[in-house]
This record gives C-alpha cells, structure tokens and sequence, in this order.
C-alpha cells in the first residue's frame, strides 16, 4: 500500500503544471497602483511548470479588495484617495512539446482574462478634487508565453520562463476604471522548485523582473519592478488524492524610476510585502491530473501602491 501511495505522489508530483507560472491578471500601472505581474500568479506546487508531453487547461478567479489614501496618478489624473473592487476570470492553455530544449521540457501558452471592476476615488479633474466613481468589464490585456523551460533533476526542478502582456484591453483616460494598461510588458521568471515524494514536502522560490513600454495615451513609463515569492506546502494522503497545506510569502519592489512627461510625481517607486495561507488538492485520474487551490494573500506593507487583499481560486487540468 504504501508503495502504491509513493508511486501515486510521485506521478502527481512530477506532471501537475499551471498557466500561472506567469499569466497574472491586470489590474493598474505602476501609475495607478500596481501593474501587470500581482501577488499570487507563481510561488505554489500548483505553479510547476510541466514535465510532461501535452496540454495544460486553466481557469482563475482573482478577487481584489485594496484602497490607498495618498496621492498618486492613474489614466492621466491625479488621485487623492482611491477604493477598488476587482473580479477577474482567466482561462487559458498550455502546451508542452515531446522534444526537448537544451535538456529542459518546453512549454508556450496563452490567455485572457475578463474583469469586473469598481472603482471610487476622490480625484483631480482640473478644477479640484472631486469624488468619482466608475465601472468596466470586458476582456483585459491578452499574456502570451513564448518560453517556458523546465529542467528536472531528483527532487529539484528549475524553471526559466517569458511572458509577454499585450495591451488588448479597452483604455482612455476619459475613464478611472480600465480594463488594460495601454502598455507592453515584458516579464522574465526564474524559479526552482522542490518536491519530496518520500516526505511530501514541496518548497518554491520564483524571481522576475518586469519591463514595461510606455503609455502613449499618457506618456508614462512605468519602472521595472523586482517580484520575489515563495511557498511551503505540505502534502497528505486524503480520499483518492492528496491534500497540501501552506504559506505563501511575496516582496515586489520597483527598482527603476517611473518617467516621462507624464509622472509628473517623479520616480514614484512602488513596494508591496505580504504572507497568507494555500491549501490546494491534487486527484490523479488515469493519466490526466486535476489540481485545485485557494489562497488568501493579504499585503502587510505597501508603499506608493494599492494595500489590500487577494483571493486566489485555480482549477488545472493536465492531460
């Protein structure tokens, strides 16, 4: 039995993938809050980039709940306080070749998201702070990943990705509520991935560094934003699959000044920091995997940015 079990974990442990890896909703720029790349798109087991031939199908609901009462700029205006409520659904796919790449497993995908947004500000309209509340939804800005390389040895897999967020979401800066960025950005990840099939124990630590275009409506550049997670998980039997329990800790930080003749607040550097609790359930069917999880991530500490929480749900099936 308990070697049926092993044989079970380790199968589970060495396919399940996500497009989460790096399919991250929008929200705002750097100029209004935060950007492309939010707290929770990777940092989990069920963020392992895949190792097995085929297909990796995902849906995502995001749940946002942030405020900010400083100033800051957002779709050409200055805001003097700000309340959002953001929904997303993401879905989207992956694909993992036969062959191989420099010895790594190589996977490309795409996705896009939907959102519903609400958002109450008191912003500066030319003639002085005034409130302002606004609404959207619709599709927002399509991901698409060219790259994503896995290299599996023992207990240790190492991850190098690209994705590429393309503004294909409805922007003007007559609204306060958008559903794109108006911008490109480009976001290398790098991660490495532990997962013990004796013990259970998985760990994971991702890095990237965001590149962003400007914002020609605005002439706006938002800077480059280091993004830093990682996880714990514990793995238990429970029914015909496994269960894991867990932390998940993020630190984004920008570390270039936002520019151009429109961030008219100069560098305006922006810092989110924050830790909550995953627990997920992994069901091997055969020879397809279904991963399910749900996180909340409340920020701790936040600096020229929204502060609030995010509510994770992913739904992954590989086959």
């Amino acid at each position: 039995m308990k070697k049926q079990q092993h044989r079970l974990y380790t199968s589970v442990a060495t396919s399940i993938a996500a497009l989460a890896f790096s399919l991250t909703p929008s929200l705002f720029a750097e100029e209004g809050g935060t950007g492309h790349v939010a707290p929770g798109g990777v940092a989990t087991l069920i963020d392992t980039a895949p190792t097995k031939h085929g297909w990796v199908i995902e849906g995502m609901y995001i749940n946002y709940q942030g405020s900010n009462t400083r100033e800051f700029p957002i779709a050409d205006k200055l805001s003097f306080g700000l309340d959002a409520s953001i929904d997303i659904l993401n879905v989207g796919a992956l694909y993992t070749f036969e062959d191989q790449l420099w010895g790594a497993h190589y996977s490309v995908g795409a996705f896009l998201p939907y959102s519903w947004m609400k958002l109450d500000g008191t912003i500066d309209l030319g003639s002085g702070p005034t409130p302002l509340r606004d609404t959207a939804q619709g599709v927002g800005d399509m991901t698409i990943i060219p790259a994503m390389l896995a290299w599996k040895k023992d207990n240790l897999q190492y991850i190098a990705a690209l994705s590429i967020y393309a503004p294909t979401g409805d922007y003007s800066t007559d609204n306060l509520a958008n559903l794109g960025l108006n911008y490109w950005t480009a976001d290398p990840t790098l991660g490495v991935v532990y997962a013990n099939a004796e013990t259970g124990l998985n760990a994971a630590f991702y890095t990237g560094v965001t590149i962003n275009s400007e914002n020609s409506a605005t002439n706006y550049k938002s800077g480059s934003m280091l993004h830093l997670e990682g996880s714990v998980q514990q793995l238990l039997p429970l029914g015909p699959g496994f269960v894991g329990i867990g932390a998940e800790a993020f630190f984004f930080q920008q570390v270039s000044s936002d520019s151009g003749s429109g961030a008219t607040l100069g560098g305006f550097k922006g810092r989110t920091a924050g830790i909550g609790p995953v627990l997920n359930y992994i069901l091997p069917c055969g020879d397809a995997t279904w991963v399910f999880e749900a996180k909340w991530l409340p920020e701790i500490d936040t600096e020229s940015r929204l502060q609030g929480d995010y509510i994770w749900v992913k739904a992954v099936y590989q086959f």
